[in-house]
């Protein structure tokens, strides 16, 4: 009986060439004749005659096998890695639009940008290689892992600029807390679907890693981290009603702390708050890149620049490349490269709606938000619409930093659709595979 079965299953499989999609089928397929034997077992028939029968039922098993390897082969989405090749040599833009007097810096930024758009295509296929679901144990782990990079940070940094902490690597440069997100990100997928874990030992989780986010300072880093693991509740194991509750009991207690702080902010900080309502009558001062931005884009032309015009204003290949781009090739410019950014917005949107594993549907919730809120508030605060915070546009604004953050969460998202059919792995797979 259980070589009848043994027998089937390997003739099935014996179709199907992906070894990953084979450990899939083969647990569906037991699945299904478990649940065929126990009809049959209810009808009155033996254990042998009810396995027969449930075997039968499933149909030629080299049919069945061609079936299943078309449907669980593995998939690359074309799409999204062209709309990566693409974005990655647009980010040469920003560079090609520095001033005249800033060649030699140029030079090195381009050899350094051709360094980042390789590494960033690479470790996004490579983890589209790689099995998302073997990621789900270790969320506590990820969790340790972000909060040790903060401490780190805000205990024994290499240096500081303009108060925040940074750490220097050998050959590639320096990071902040940044680097922190993706372990979070990872960290809070396995969380939401992880349904022992209290609705209070989530809220925990969160404000202690979100009060550390603040302890380094960084209020960019902060807001992306709470808007994206907020987002990310909506798709988690909990009812709709619980996730209205958490989000508006956390907007309100944000509201509540922000009006009892803002009585012991120091002269500049309130400077900086004045100027971003009223940056005219600062532009001397902290109104000055509110005031130099809106110019900028207001002057600009759908064709470019006159000829010779170059950027004047600090960061128009980074924080302000979107002004750049702009200011040095027009609106014509710009709009292609928001309407191919937008794209990848709508396609990640895509995936994580077909997406049937809870796990991999929160990994690409939490990476479309981390890519979304970046490039909407970049958008927001070019034209004036948000405060300025060090917030990059994609793939565009030049840093390494910035450029491997976005192709890990690219490359997750096409990990999670190169296995959009398959169930969710089980621990003793995990460790197997």
């Amino acid at each position: 009986m259980v070589n009848d079965r043994e027998r089937f299953l390997g003739e099935v499989i014996g179709q199907i060439r992906s070894k990953e999609a084979k450990v899939s089928v083969e647990k569906e397929l037991n699945y299904h004749l478990k649940e065929a034997k126990e009809y049959w077992l209810g009808k009155g028939l033996s254990a042998t005659e009810a396995q027969e029968k449930a075997i039968k039922q499933m149909g030629d098993p080299y049919k069945l096998g061609e079936k299943m390897n078309k449907l669980y082969r593995p998939k690359v989405d074309w799409l999204l890695l062209s709309l990566l090749a693409a974005v990655m040599m647009l980010g040469f833009l920003p560079i090609l639009s520095m001033d005249s007097s800033q060649v030699e810096i140029q030079d090195s930024f381009m050899r350094n940008r051709v360094i980042f758009g390789l590494l960033g295509i690479a470790l996004a296929i490579g983890i589209m290689y790689f099995d998302y679901r073997k990621l789900q144990r270790w969320g506590w782990a990820f969790y340790l892992v972000g909060v040790a990079i903060l401490y780190g940070l805000r205990l024994i940094p290499s240096y500081t600029i303009n108060g925040e902490p940074y750490f220097g690597i050998p050959m590639l440069g320096s990071f902040n807390c940044w680097i922190a997100l993706p372990f979070f990100f990872l960290a809070w997928a396995q969380f939401f679907q992880n349904k022992k874990l209290k609705v209070w030992q989530l809220f925990l989780l969160f404000i202690y890693s979100f009060y550390l986010f603040l302890m380094v300072p960084d209020l960019a880093i902060s807001f992306i981290y709470g808007m994206t693991v907020l987002i990310m509740l909506w798709w988690s194991h909990l009812s709709k009603k619980t996730a209205l509750f958490i989000t508006a009991s956390t907007i309100t207690a944000f509201i509540i702390g922000l009006v009892a702080v803002l009585p012991s902010l120091k002269g500049y900080q309130n400077e900086r708050i004045a100027a971003y309502i009223n940056p005219e009558k600062y532009a001397d001062g902290s109104g000055y890149m509110y005031v130099q931005l809106r110019e900028l884009m207001t002057e600009a032309k759908w064709y470019g620049s006159s000829a010779g015009q170059g950027n004047v204003l600090p960061g128009t290949y980074s924080d302000y490349a979107l002004a750049g781009l702009t200011s040095h090739f027009g609106y014509v410019v710009t709009v292609a490269v928001l309407i191919i950014l937008l794209l990848f917005v709508i396609r990640m949107g895509y995936i994580a709606i077909g997406a049937r594993n809870r796990y991999g549907k929160l990994l690409v919730i939490g990476a479309l938000a981390l890519f979304s809120l970046q490039f909407f508030y970049n958008i927001a605060m070019i034209f004036g619409f948000v405060p300025i915070m060090t917030i990059y546009l994609p793939f565009i604004s030049y840093g390494w930093m910035s450029t491997i953050l976005n192709a890990f969460l690219i490359g997750i998202v096409l990990s999670v659709y190169r296995r959009k059919h398959y169930g969710v792995m089980t621990e003793r797979e995990c460790e197997v595979n």
